[in-house]
């Protein structure tokens, strides 16, 4: 997980800005109009809708174009209507992936994503083959400032808030919660003067598989970013975990 997530902070970081930030903007507002629809436009009372609204408002989208999502989720305004799909599959060595989209066009986007996997080494897999190796959690990212700059006075606050795990991931903290605790931990962790990163709900996997070899990393990673170019993939998820040290050699080489 560590691996795919500094992987993923990578690419954005290394992208084409723009062209980055309006993928970013696509499917962020993707969500919060199926918030929206599924859950109600009052974030009050949709706590899915809050957590996205944070997100789009984290990923800089400005604020009327958040809000006209949401209107075209209650139906307030006219919009294309968008259900999720998930698909399972697998990279080479066996690596685990579960894939979330939005798709106005389930036969579309199952037949784009099983050309994905198929395209770069990958294959596709039957529901269910692949999602008991990955739980729902809250994951939050916080900088090693303020009170999150020792660990142990971290850990009192997010554990008093529904934290289950504090990993170091050198220069920020991952806390780990369940996914009914997201918005609890997070609102305690800003009242404590901690700086959050990012907090979403995430697929974690409940055990990984080491690439130790750049070429074996790159394989992995191909499935990977193809899958995440889609503009109907929302999130992928993994069971990789890539060693810093093999990490840096992708990176160089990306």
């Amino acid at each position: 997980m560590s691996g795919h997530s500094k992987w993923a902070t990578i690419k954005h970081q290394k992208g084409a800005k723009d062209k980055v930030r309006a993928k970013v903007f696509a499917k962020v507002l993707r969500q919060v109009e199926v918030a929206a629809r599924e859950g109600g436009g009052d974030m009050t009372a949709n706590a899915t809708l809050r957590s996205m609204y944070q997100k789009a408002r984290e990923a800089s989208v400005p604020t009327d174009t958040i809000e006209r999502a949401i209107k075209r989720g209650t139906g307030d305004l006219e919009g294309v209507r968008y259900e999720a799909v998930n698909y399972e599959g697998y990279a080479p060595l066996g690596v685990a992936i579960y894939v979330e989209t939005l798709t106005d066009n389930r036969n579309r986007t199952g037949a784009d994503v099983r050309a994905i996997f198929s395209k770069n080494g990958g294959s596709s897999a039957e529901p269910g083959a692949v999602a008991w190796q990955f739980e729902r959690k809250a994951v939050i990212i916080v900088g090693k400032e303020g009170p999150a700059a020792d660990e142990d006075e971290l850990m009192l606050i997010a554990l008093d808030a529904g934290a289950e795990n504090l990993e170091d991931q050198g220069d920020t903290w991952q806390l780990t919660a369940p996914p009914t605790d997201l918005g609890r931990l997070r609102d305690a962790l800003e009242a404590a003067g901690v700086k959050v990163t990012s907090a979403e709900l995430t697929m974690v996997p409940t055990s990984t598989i080491a690439l130790e070899s750049e070429s074996d990393a790159r394989k992995v990673l191909r499935v990977v970013d193809a899958l995440e170019d889609h503009d109907d993939v929302q999130a992928v998820y993994a069971n990789f975990d890539i060693p810093d040290s093999v990490l840096q050699l992708v990176e160089a080489g990306a």
